[in-house]
């Protein structure tokens, strides 16, 4: 018997950070698009239920074009259970909408609810202020079953008063619990729980933004009703996937350089063309170096999908490198150098004063 266990898919999200508006527009179809091709997964590869953590959409306000497809997409498939749970995204709004729930949409609300499948059974609560202290202790279930429990929230070792989503691992040990299916955590975890179970974070199915890179997908469980046994693969499904590439560019004094440097390190890489990355610039640099990263980010431009360059190097500069230099640009490196402020406010500020000391522009 197989399981899918899906989380933080976020649909609806507006996918406004770094994008163009046509790019977002695209992103925000190809999170609805994953989500379909998922499912088609699911029925070519006999799975009997979906398990969604959580965070299915962004926000409380579901648009009907989302709501509709999300609907005819269950309806359409029969045969797969979708179990939904939702998470501190979600609301009621996809739900109460709905003219008819379809037969094999299962949900939860703030008290224990469980499915079962023969061996298997699926439990699972969604988490709030009124019933966090006391969810965990009323938790019962059979030893002689496969148990699978759905939570959306922070896992932390012990539940602290008054505490909102958070997952208490002690409270949920030695309770017979053979997969616990979490969402809230955007990328891959899994850990033991106890000696019995295991905890999993499938994370989001899409990366949305560079705090999101990697590979991205769903778990998918196998489980043994005879022996009661289960392995765990993640499947990587992401359409796109989002990587940041640090490029050390220590030494280098034009961009140019700095742009060689770039695409060194992008061949020693395997990423698509259908990536989005991130090149952020590490390093010390002198002071005379000159790096422009609008430039560098313009000359990746058709190497992949979205490119974005930040720069994070620091400046290399010592006060003895200008102890003797009695120029206006010595005296101004000296002056910062010997002030009482930190050393990346000194760093920022030499920065800045030599481009204007230059005629450049100072970049924002």
């Amino acid at each position: 018997m197989r399981f899918l266990h899906c989380a933080d898919l976020h649909l609806d999200s507006k996918m406004m950070s770094n994008l163009t508006k046509e790019q977002a527009k695209e992103r925000k179809k190809e999170l609805l698009r994953t989500f379909v091709r998922m499912v088609d997964f699911a029925k070519s590869h006999s799975v009997t239920a979906i398990l969604i953590a959580g965070d299915m959409f962004d926000s409380e306000r579901v648009t009907a074009a989302t709501r509709n497809l999300v609907r005819d997409v269950i309806a359409s498939n029969p045969t797969i259970d979708f179990l939904y749970l939702k998470g501190n995204h979600d609301r009621d709004g996809f739900v109460s909408e709905l003219e008819e729930i379809p037969s094999n949409l299962l949900l939860f609300d703030e008290n224990w609810t469980s499915y079962e499948y023969n061996n298997v059974v699926v439990t699972g609560l969604e988490l709030s202020k009124a019933n966090q202290m006391v969810a965990f202790p009323s938790l019962v279930l059979e030893k002689n079953k496969f148990n699978i429990v759905m939570l959306h929230g922070q896992v932390a070792d012990y539940l602290s008063q008054g505490a909102v989503e958070t997952v208490s691992l002690n409270d949920l040990r030695n309770k017979n619990i053979d997969y616990l299916a979490l969402g809230h955590v955007h990328s891959l975890k899994k850990e033991r729980l106890d000696e019995r179970g295991v905890y999993c974070y499938p994370g989001c199915l899409e990366g949305r933004g560079f705090d999101e890179c990697g590979e991205k997908g769903f778990v998918l469980l196998e489980i043994d009703e005879e022996t009661l046994t289960a392995s765990y693969k993640f499947v990587p499904f992401a359409y796109r996937n989002l990587y940041e590439l640090a490029v050390d560019v220590t030494d280098v004094n034009t961009t140019q350089e700095a742009n060689l440097r770039i695409e060194n390190a992008i061949s020693k890489t395997n990423y698509s063309s259908n990536s989005m990355v991130k090149i952020v610039l590490t390093g010390n640099v002198g002071v005379d170096s000159e790096i422009d990263c609008d430039f560098l980010q313009d000359s990746l431009q058709g190497y992949f999908y979205f490119e974005k360059v930040e720069n994070a190097t620091k400046l290399s500069v010592s006060y003895e490198d200008y102890a003797g230099d009695v120029s206006l640009k010595g005296e101004f490196i000296r002056s910062v150098l010997a002030s009482d402020l930190e050393e990346n406010m000194k760093a920022e500020i030499i920065h800045c004063g030599i481009q204007a000391l230059s005629g450049e522009e100072i970049a924002e």
